[in-house]
């Protein structure tokens, strides 16, 4: 396979490769590599719900979606779901090869598009501090998305519709919160939320003398 063939030249080794997005779930969290590069269209399971799986299950492996247009909501869907990249097929070889280096090393592959999208939703968050999070926590990244929802008084539903998640699969990490803040209710771990953001809040934050 030409793709294969020039990630080796470029130095990169290629584990294994997937005929369907089951097999690439399952050789995901077997092997968990650096980087999974998974197609938007791929038969039996999808791509955006093997990305999902595959980030919930193995948080530490990297995920670049590809898809066959630029359209960004497309982009924005594998985000969601957990992908920390998104390239359209087509680019030069060149591209994929800096690509899958970027997101090996941590650092988040973005069509202008699907930028814009991000940071468009990030200016319509509310005021008070939602998204704000500490350096350290044992919240997964996950966890924290479901959590600065329960403060924005989201139900179950509604997170669920809204990270395109099953509901089965956000009472869980609803679960795994609460029993990581050590509390017995949702309105607890809301309580807690809000004040860790206001201890770590830009206008709690002093100079150095």
């Amino acid at each position: 396979m030409a793709l294969r063939a020039a990630l080796q030249d470029a130095g990169l080794v290629v584990i294994a490769e997937a005929d369907n997005g089951r097999d690439a779930v399952d050789l995901a969290l077997h092997f968990r590599p650096d980087v999974v590069l998974m197609d938007f269209v791929i038969p039996g399971v999808d791509g955006i719900t093997a990305t999902r799986s595959i980030a919930e299950r193995a948080p530490e492996v990297a995920i670049l979606l590809l898809t066959s247009s630029a359209d960004e909501d497309l982009g924005l869907l594998g985000l969601k779901a957990g992908a920390i990249g998104h390239l359209v097929k087509g680019v030069s070889m060149e591209e994929l090869i800096d690509a899958v280096r970027s997101v090996a090393a941590g650092e988040p592959v973005l069509m202008p598009a699907v930028a814009r999208r991000v940071i468009d939703r990030l200016r319509a968050l509310p005021d008070g501090g939602l998204g704000v999070r500490p350096v350290r926590s044992d919240l997964t990244t996950r966890e924290w998305e479901v959590l600065d929802l329960l403060c924005a008084d989201m139900s179950v539903d509604q997170i669920a519709d809204h990270l395109v998640l099953s509901r089965e699969t956000v009472r869980t990490h609803v679960k795994r919160i609460l029993r990581k803040l050590g509390v017995h209710s949702q309105r607890e771990a809301v309580e807690i939320a809000n004040g860790m953001r206001a201890t770590f809040s830009p206008g709690s934050l002093g100079t150095a003398p």
